[in-house]
C-alpha cells in the first residue's frame, strides 16, 4: 500500500492555482487593456459611430422645376400623394407579401407587371412603389394592417403632372425612374449626393436636356431613430431647394391651334421667331401623353406606343427626314441669284418637260406653262424652270449654297436627338455608297435634286430654320425653345440670349425678288385658296413630295395606298414686309401642300396675327385644287 506525500500535494496544488490565477489575471489584464483602448484611445471613433446608429440621416427631394409658356401657362408641375413602397431585403417573400397587400388595397396586374420591371431595373434603390396614387381610405387601411408587412411602407412622393396630358409633349419630354445610363450622367457631374432619394430623371425633350436645371438641391433631416430603426424625434431639419423653372419661348395657346389643326393626321409644323430663333409652336403629332411614363409605363402601353405603325414616339420636327418638293425652289431660286446664274426677268420656254441624256423630266402642268421668268416660277411652280436651273448651277454649287441655310445640318436646337437630314453633293454619295459605281455622280441626279427631290431630305425645323433665315434678310439664328431660366432661390432670370449662327450677306434685292415671288404664291399661286381673304400679307411657298417613284407616270391620290401618297409641304413668313413669324408645315401622306398643308399654315398665322381663333380643324377640301406645283 503507498501512502502520498501530503507535503508534495499541497505544493502541486499551490503550483495549480497559481498559474490558474495568473491565467485569470492576464485575461482581466487584457479584458482592461481593450477597455482602456476602447473607452478612452477609441472614445471619439466610437461615439461618433453610436451616434450614427442613433441618428439617421433622411434626404428630402425637391420639388421639380416647373415648365412654362411664355405668356406663364404652367405645361408641367408637381403634386404631392401616398405610394405604397416595398424594400425587396426586408420584405420576405415578395409574391407572398403583394398577394397580402391586394387583400387589403387594390393591386392590379399592371402594378404587380411594373413593379417586376422597376425591381429588374432598379436594383440599386431601397424601396420600389408597387401602388401608387393612394386614397385617404387605402393609407387607413394599410397602417391598420401594418404590422403584417416587414418591408413594406407609406410613403409621400412627388409625383410629375404634364396637365395637358398629350400637349406639347415632344417639346416637354417625360421623366422616368432613374437607370443605369441616368447614374453615369450624375457621377460624371460628382452630383450623388444631390440625387440621395431621388427616384426620377428627365428622359427626353426638355425634362433631359434640363434636368441639372430642373432638379433642385436636395436637403435632409437629422432623425433620432430606436433601435428598430423607428424615427423617434428630428434633430435637424435642412429644406430643399425647388429646381429652376424654365419659361419658353413658345405660345401654348398658337401650339394647341397648330396641333388641332392637324386633326387625325401625321405630320409636323414648326414656327419660330425670326429675329432670335425662338421657337413659336412645335408640333409632331401624332403624340403621346408623358403622365404615362412617370409611375413607369406598363408593358402593354409600351408595347402599343414602340408599335404603333403611327410612331407616336417620334418627334417628327427633329428626327423626320424628308424631301422638300418644291419649298425647295425658293431657295434654289435665290441661290441662281446670289452665283450669277439667273436673273429675275430671264425666262424660259416652257414645253412641259425637260429633255437630258434621252429622258424626259415632266412638269407637273401638261403642256407646260409657256414663258416663264422667276416670278412665274415660284409662283406656279415650274418644274422645267428649276430642272435647267439645277442642270446649269451644278451638284456642289446647290450644296454649299443650301449648306449655308442650314439644311443638312443639326441645328443645335436645345433639346437632343436631332437627325442631319441628307445634303446630297458628290462627296455625300462617296461617303454614303461602298461601291465605286455607286459612289459616282450622274449629272442626271442633279435635275430631280432642283425640284426637292432626288436623295434631298430636311427636317421639319431645318426648313423652318432655312425660311427664317430668308424672312430675316440672311441673319441665321439658333433655334431654342427656353426662354430664360428662373433661380428660384434669388428669383434671378438666366436669359437665353439669341445666338446669331452666321450672316449670309444676302443681296438685299435677290432676297426682295424672292419675297416678292412667295407674296405672289399666296395672293395669286398656289397658295391663293388657302389665303383667300387673309387681312395680312403673307409670303408662302407649296410643296408636294412623292413618297414612292412613278416612273414618270400619272397618278392619283386617292386610288394608292395610304402610306404612298405624296407628303404636303408649306413654308412661309408674315408679315411679309416685316416677319415676325416663320413656319413650315409637313403633312405626312396629306397629297398636296396647297390643300393639305397650307391651311394649317393660315389658322397659325391668323391666330398669332391677328388672335383669331378655327372654327374647326383645317381638314383637307376634297374639292378641286390647283395641281400646279410638282
Amino acid at each position: 500500500m503507498e501512502f502520498k506525500n501530503p507535503q508534495q500535494e499541497l505544493e502541486r496544488f499551490r503550483s495549480r492555482l497559481a498559474v490558474a490565477g495568473g491565467l485569470v489575471l492576464l485575461c482581466f489584464t487584457i479584458l482592461f487593456l481593450r477597455f482602456v483602448w476602447l473607452q478612452v484611445v477609441q472614445h471619439d471613433y466610437y461615439q461618433t459611430r453610436a451616434e450614427d446608429n442613433r441618428i439617421s440621416l433622411v434626404p428630402i427631394v425637391p420639388n421639380r422645376g416647373l415648365i412654362v409658356d411664355r405668356n406663364g401657362a404652367v405645361l408641367a408641375r408637381n403634386y404631392s400623394g401616398y405610394t405604397l413602397e416595398i424594400t425587396p431585403s426586408r420584405a420576405g417573400n415578395l409574391d407572398q407579401a403583394i398577394d397580402g397587400l391586394a387583400e387589403i388595397i387594390e393591386v392590379e396586374a399592371k402594378d404587380r407587371k411594373r413593379f417586376k420591371k422597376l425591381l429588374d431595373e432598379s436594383k440599386n434603390f431601397e424601396s420600389l412603389p408597387i401602388r401608387t396614387r393612394l386614397s385617404d381610405e387605402e393609407v387607413a387601411r394599410f397602417i391598420a394592417h401594418r404590422y403584417r408587412f416587414p418591408g413594406v411602407e407609406i410613403k409621400a412622393r412627388l409625383f410629375r403632372q404634364y396637365p395637358g396630358g398629350a400637349f406639347a409633349s415632344h417639346i416637354l419630354g417625360y421623366i422616368g425612374r432613374i437607370n443605369d445610363r441616368d447614374l453615369e450622367k450624375i457621377e460624371e457631374r460628382e452630383d450623388e449626393a444631390n440625387y440621395r432619394g431621388t427616384d426620377h430623371f428627365g428622359k427626353t425633350g426638355l425634362e433631359l436636356r434640363y434636368e441639372f436645371d430642373l432638379h433642385g438641391i436636395s436637403g435632409h433631416e437629422q432623425v433620432e431613430v430606436d433601435a428598430g430603426g423607428r424615427a423617434v424625434r428630428t434633430l435637424t431639419h435642412t429644406p430643399p431647394i425647388a429646381g429652376n423653372q424654365l419659361t419658353l419661348t413658345v405660345d401654348a395657346e398658337l401650339q394647341r391651334i397648330a396641333e388641332q389643326a392637324f386633326g387625325d393626321r401625321k405630320g409636323s409644323l414648326v414656327a419660330i421667331e425670326p429675329t432670335t430663333g425662338g421657337i413659336l409652336a412645335m408640333v409632331s403629332v401624332p403624340n403621346y401623353d408623358p403622365n404615362m411614363f412617370v409611375d413607369g409605363i406598363d408593358t402593354q402601353n409600351w408595347r402599343e406606343l414602340n408599335e404603333s405603325p403611327n410612331k407616336p414616339m417620334v418627334n417628327r420636327a427633329l428626327n423626320g427626314a424628308y424631301p422638300p418638293g418644291s419649298t425647295f425652289k425658293p431657295f434654289m431660286a435665290l441661290a441662281a441669284l446670289e452665283l450669277g446664274k439667273r436673273r429675275p426677268e430671264q425666262a424660259i420656254s416652257d414645253p412641259g418637260f425637260f429633255n437630258f441624256g434621252g429622258h424626259h423630266f415632266r412638269d407637273d402642268k401638261k403642256g407646260g406653262h409657256g414663258m416663264v421668268d422667276m416670278y412665274k416660277s415660284i409662283v406656279h411652280s415650274c418644274d422645267t424652270y428649276y430642272y435647267m436651273l439645277a442642270n446649269d448651277m451644278g451638284i456642289d454649287n446647290i450644296a454649299a449654297f443650301m449648306g449655308r441655310l442650314g439644311l443638312g445640318q443639326r441645328t443645335g436646337i436645345d433639346i437632343d436627338g436631332e437627325s442631319e437630314g441628307v445634303l446630297p453633293s458628290q462627296e455625300w454619295k462617296k461617303k454614303r455608297f461602298r461601291k465605286p459605281e455607286q459612289q459616282k455622280w450622274y449629272a442626271g441626279e442633279t435635275i430631280s435634286i432642283g425640284i426637292g427631290q432626288g436623295y434631298n431630305a430636311y427636317t421639319p425645323i431645318q426648313l423652318a430654320q432655312a425660311t427664317a433665315t430668308l424672312a430675316n434678310n440672311g441673319v441665321m439664328f439658333r433655334p431654342h425653345l427656353v426662354k430664360y431660366v428662373t433661380d428660384t432661390r434669388t428669383g434671378e432670370k438666366r436669359l437665353v440670349e439669341p445666338e446669331p449662327l452666321r450672316d449670309l450677306q444676302l443681296k438685299p434685292a435677290h432676297v426682295e425678288v424672292i419675297r416678292n415671288a412667295m407674296v405672289g404664291v399666296n395672293k395669286e399661286g398656289t397658295g391663293a385658296r388657302a389665303f383667300a381673304g387673309a387681312e395680312y400679307v403673307s409670303a408662302g411657298k407649296t410643296g408636294t413630295a412623292q413618297v414612292f417613284s412613278y416612273k414618270g407616270a400619272e397618278h392619283k391620290t386617292e386610288s394608292m395606298a395610304a402610306h404612298l401618297r405624296d407628303h404636303a409641304l408649306f413654308i412661309a413668313f408674315a408679315p411679309a414686309d416685316k416677319p415676325t413669324i416663320a413656319l413650315a408645315v409637313l403633312v405626312e401622306n396629306g397629297g398636296f401642300g396647297a390643300q393639305a398643308a397650307a391651311p394649317i399654315a393660315r389658322q397659325v398665322l391668323d391666330y398669332y396675327l391677328l388672335g383669331k381663333r378655327p372654327k374647326a380643324p383645317a381638314l383637307p377640301d376634297d374639292a378641286a385644287v390647283e395641281r400646279d406645283e410638282e
